[in-house]
């Protein structure tokens, strides 16, 4: 695995972990679920495409999901998809709004690092412990980030998958990025 450097305080880079260690890192059933769904759906490919996971197989998760399409000219990601939870504190509707638009500037910057990370190299990401603070209150749980990609080798999107209980308030959201891992695909 592999630590995002600059993305907070004191990490460093290591070498990715492989998919396997990947899947056997994942503590929650349900994002365990959505990786091994990811994971059959590209096969031999490097990457899955959005079409070839079938939503079916995604329906039970739904709530926890969500996507950004990326657009490698622009450097951009614009919203594809949020489940309930997510989309509680986007408040509007998710679907093409561009990823500066979603978050506040803070959440935006370190958003935009984690996931152009996953897109450009790629690789699978996975954070457990914070995940995000609602004023003062922290919510802990566990976050799982996968390339998305049409050709099945460039990546052009991600699938993400949080994991956590619902905090009690609804305010302003902080993202906090607490032990990301890396692993390779």
């Amino acid at each position: 695995m592999r630590a995002l450097s600059g993305l907070t305080g004191g990490m460093t880079s290591s070498a990715p972990g492989t998919f396997k260690s990947f899947l056997s890192s994942i503590q929650s059933p349900a994002l365990r679920a959505v990786a091994h769904h990811w994971h059959e759906a590209r096969g031999r490919k490097r990457v899955a495409s959005w079409d070839e996971i079938p939503s079916s197989a995604l329906s039970t998760h739904a709530k926890l999901l969500w996507a950004y399409a990326y657009d490698r000219k622009l450097g951009a990601f614009t919203g594809r998809f949020t489940g309930k939870r997510w989309g509680k504190w986007v408040g509007m509707d998710f679907h093409g709004k561009r990823l500066e638009d979603i978050h506040s500037p803070a959440n935006y910057r370190n958003t935009l690092k984690l996931l152009t990370e996953v897109v450009t190299t790629p690789l699978a990401s996975r954070s457990s412990g914070c995940l995000f603070k609602v004023d003062s209150f922290v919510v802990t749980g566990e976050r799982i980030i996968l390339p998305l990609g049409e050709d099945g080798q460039t990546a052009d999107g991600v699938l993400g998958a949080s994991d956590y209980a619902p905090p009690p308030l609804k305010g302003t959201l902080e993202l906090i990025l607490e032990n990301p891992e890396w692993y390779a695909i």
